[in-house]
């Protein structure tokens, strides 16, 4: 569903061919059936256990902290989705359909198939202010050129917005939420039959939510659960996403650059072992998972040290740094647009 893997090397570019062919003789491309098999069951384990201890506590002060727990876990069950649509852990399009569908749709309330669209236009051109959605004005401006079209409130808020960064996050689990119901409503989803399913597993996850969620507590504890929830959810799903290309080059439609160099000088590796590869889904190594968007999970760490040696060989920048500092990135880079008005 992604697009560019090293059936299609020729294509991409003689530089990135002979990288492709280095990775699929590493046989770094091979499929992980034993790890996504222990993996999806844990991580669905984990989700179903939130739930469970919801429902034995009840009503309580206490389900803040399965309010909690649950964000982290809605997140999990994210990255997992996101391994499926660039078909890392199945071979069928179909497979990896229906699994982003239960995971995506029904599990967590996202819509698959306006996260493929949006994520495929954002691996085929990364931070490219033409075509990259990611990187489009919104409640962030990521150029000094957005920063000068604000007026008003808004332009006063990008000033200050390294500072609301972090905050503004608190919100982003509702932003994916209302995102994936407009898109359901309108043509980002281009199949009627295909909207028609989605919506429905949607609306149930939507339905379902709301109704356990208030039927087991007081009103006010469930404004509260679903607030701490959705909050912590996208914390960490913002915190997970944000270091990978903020700050990073921003090149336009007439940079011609080929497909190695456009993937690597945009993206941001981040070190720190075991507990970073687990707590950012893999994500942390995106350098390799958008140079092989198809690549699994658990082969990415592999590949990091033949791909940085490679690009090493061809003169071309390899990013990489710690958690901390590459929030400390972002947040200046937010901080210098915003103030460069």
């Amino acid at each position: 569903m992604i697009p560019i893997h090293p059936g299609e090397a020729a294509a991409a570019g003689s530089t990135y061919a002979e990288l492709s062919r280095r990775i699929a003789s590493a046989g770094l491309m091979a499929r992980r059936p034993g790890y996504y098999t222990a993996k999806v069951t844990a991580t669905v384990a984990a989700l179903l256990a939130g739930w469970a201890a919801f429902l034995l506590l009840g009503n309580t002060w206490w389900q803040m902290l399965v309010a909690a727990f649950l964000g982290l876990a809605f997140t999990q069950v994210a990255f997992v989705g996101h391994d499926a649509g660039h078909r890392q852990i199945f071979r069928t399009r179909r497979a990896a359909y229906v699994a982003g569908l239960l995971l995506g749709n029904l599990g967590i309330g996202l819509s698959y198939g306006w996260w493929v669209d949006k994520h495929n236009r954002h691996h085929a051109h990364p931070n490219d202010l033409d075509t990259d959605p990611d990187i489009k004005a919104g409640a962030l401006v990521y150029t000094s050129g957005q920063a000068r079209l604000r007026r008003g409130v808004s332009r006063w808020l990008s000033r200050i917005q390294a500072y609301l960064f972090f905050p503004m996050l608190l919100l982003e689990g509702l932003n994916l939420h209302l995102s994936s119901g407009r898109a359901l409503t309108g043509r980002t989803v281009r199949s009627r039959r295909v909207r028609a399913l989605e919506a429905a597993l949607f609306l149930a996850h939507v339905a379902g939510y709301l109704t356990v969620v208030f039927l087991v507590l007081s009103p006010i504890h469930a404004i509260v659960f679903v607030v701490v929830h959705q909050a912590v959810f996208g914390l960490y799903m913002g915190m997970s996403f944000a270091p990978n290309h903020k700050g990073m080059p921003v090149p336009t439609g007439a940079d011609q650059r080929d497909y190695l160099r456009r993937q690597v000088l945009t993206s941001r590796n981040i070190r720190g072992g075991r507990f970073v590869d687990f707590a950012l889904g893999g994500l942390n190594y995106q350098i390799e998972h958008h140079l092989f968007p198809s690549m699994p999970r658990p082969n990415l760490h592999h590949a990091r040290a033949l791909v940085r040696s490679f690009c090493t060989e061809h003169d071309v920048s390899y990013t990489e740094t710690g958690p901390v500092r590459s929030y400390a990135i972002v947040l200046k880079h937010l901080n210098t647009v915003g103030t460069s008005m």
